[in-house]
């Protein structure tokens, strides 16, 4: 888990409620990603806000595939950062999203896919890939879960017995089954803003009823706002689930 917060992050700026002040390290929260590891394969899901402090702070040692569930700015902005793996691996960098995310993406990075004459520093090296169905990197199997983010289309996604949930309210009936086939998952990664309803994020109790309708043995909330303090909050969720942090390594 790179990152667990908000678009705002946590500390928001500016705030001194008790989660924004709070000495915890789990109470700090870097715009939301995940990296997964397989034996063959180094996948990153989402180029954070953060994400240069976040591959310092977790290590990571390369990039063989991004990929995308939406292009808002706290899951995209730190895009040009890749750029440090294109040197190091001598290579551009394979990035899968839905249709109109690879449209924003060349539009709001239009120096990296239509870069002028002159260029005066490094440039990401990507190629960009559309997502039509499940797909393989190396020895992992992936599973686009279609989702809505209000009214926005975004897309989740499983591997194996693990599914990554973010940025979601409403998961629609198509994809309950992609979630539930082959035995269905056991650990999930999901979206869990804060207590009170929000138009565009499940709530904490809403992320509660998903949970266990999909029987998963284990649950970690994601996008959390500052709304939700780590201890406190875990302290009066079920067993099984519990808030994501940054920082939390998951075996599955």
């Amino acid at each position: 888990m790179l990152g667990s917060g908000t678009s705002h992050g946590v500390p928001a700026i500016g705030c001194g409620c008790g989660v924004c002040t709070s000495p915890d390290p789990k109470d700090r929260r870097t715009r939301p990603s995940i990296y997964l590891e397989t034996d063959r394969a180094h996948i990153l899901v989402d180029t954070s806000t953060d994400f240069r402090m976040q591959a310092l702070e977790n290590k990571i040692p390369r990039i063989d595939a991004i990929l995308f569930t939406h292009s808002h700015a706290d899951h995209v902005m730190g895009l040009d950062d890749v750029r440090r793996y294109n040197q190091m691996q001598n290579g551009p960098i394979p990035c899968y999203a839905d249709a109109e995310t690879l449209a924003s993406l060349r539009q709001m990075f239009a120096y990296v896919f239509n870069p002028p004459q002159q260029i005066g520093g490094g440039l990401p090296q990507l190629v960009l890939h559309e997502i039509a169905g499940p797909w393989t990197i190396e020895d992992a199997r992936i599973v686009p879960v279609p989702l809505w983010h209000g009214k926005l289309p975004v897309l989740g996604f499983r591997v194996g017995a693990f599914a990554y949930l973010t940025d979601c309210n409403r998961i629609p009936d198509h994809s309950w089954a992609l979630l539930t086939a082959d035995g269905g998952v056991h650990t999930i990664v999901l979206d869990a803003l804060r207590h009170r309803p929000h138009s565009t994020h499940f709530s904490l109790g809403e992320a509660v009823d998903v949970a266990q309708r999909l029987g998963v043995e284990r649950a970690y909330f994601t996008h959390i706002a500052h709304d939700l303090g780590h201890a406190a909050t875990n302290a009066q969720l079920p067993r099984g689930v519990e808030l994501a942090y940054d920082g939390l390594v998951l075996t599955i």
